[in-house]
């Protein structure tokens, strides 16, 4: 297969499209972040990468937390809007019709209507030019009890959650094997 070199960039796609929301249940706002991920297992780290200019920058700045909320495909209307618009000038729980519901370890509230809120707790930040990188402790994962399956599993094929990729937002599709499918045993039919 020919490729086409561009130049250097972000290219790692999809990725999450995430809500971060931060404050606290009285003066909080909610940022759309597509640079998320997974750092460690042991403990839980998480990072979330900001530019300074925004507004919710300083309010995780001051107060060291924040939660990560999943969206979804009924979430991608209200995911995109607080993206573009700026907690500075609207409540953006209030023009979305969003639910503040209070986290158990953290101060800001997490979105009522996200299948999953991750409260976390900022244990550096990292300076990168454009972006500033925050760093932090998982400290609860709280998942919409619709979504648990009999066995107490999180069934995220029934969320429709969504990721981001070169400035659009997709469905996740369907699933396509689990982990180490390639390498399982088959099972001998007779």
């Amino acid at each position: 297969m020919e490729k086409v070199m561009w130049k250097p960039g972000n290219f790692v796609y999809p990725i999450p499209a995430v809500m971060v929301s931060c404050g606290n249940l009285e003066k909080s706002n909610i940022v759309t972040v597509a640079w998320t991920g997974t750092l460690n297992t042991n403990p839980p780290i998480v990072y979330i990468s900001l530019r300074p200019t925004r507004y919710s920058y300083e309010l995780i700045k001051q107060t060291g937390e924040f939660v990560i909320n999943l969206t979804t495909e009924q979430l991608a209307y209200a995911t995109d809007w607080c993206g573009v618009k700026s907690g500075r000038d609207v409540d953006k729980f209030e023009s979305m019709k969003l639910t503040k519901q209070k986290a158990n370890f953290v101060n800001c509230p997490m979105i009522a209507e996200s299948p999953v809120s991750i409260e976390c707790k900022v244990i550096d930040i990292k300076e990168y030019g454009s972006h500033h990188t925050f760093v932090a402790e998982v400290l609860a994962i709280n998942a919409s009890k619709e979504y648990i399956d009999k066995n107490g599993a999180f069934d995220i094929s029934k969320c429709n959650l969504i990721t981001y990729a070169n400035g659009n937002y997709y469905g996740l599709g369907h699933k396509i094997g689990k982990f180490g499918y390639s390498v399982q045993k088959k099972k001998n039919k007779k």
